[in-house]
């Protein structure tokens, strides 16, 4: 399922228009991105959890020269899924 498939179900399910589900979408994204930035938590009981976790800086190696490089530490962000999330994917 792409974004604009997301958008037309959101639609569907709630009774909104395409635009206004669209607009919903963007919002719920927005919202997300912008507490992971402040290093918050967003949790979605049933659903599933956003956060960030720390990656330390490491060593890798460039494959065609086989140099030895350093990676930076990053922040990524992760999803990990809720309990009633997992057991209605694994039915």
């Amino acid at each position: 399922m792409n974004k604009s498939e997301l958008i037309s179900s959101m639609a569907e399910k709630s009774k909104l228009t395409k635009k206004d589900a669209e607009i919903a979408l963007k919002a719920f994204i927005e919202s997300v991105e912008e507490s992971l930035e402040k290093g918050e938590k967003v949790q979605l009981v049933g659903f599933g959890t956003f956060e960030t976790r720390q990656r330390a800086e490491r060593e890798g190696r460039n494959p065609r020269t086989k140099e030895t490089i350093k990676i930076p530490a990053t922040t990524a962000p992760v999803f990990k899924a809720g309990k009633e999330f997992k057991e209605r994917v694994n039915k």
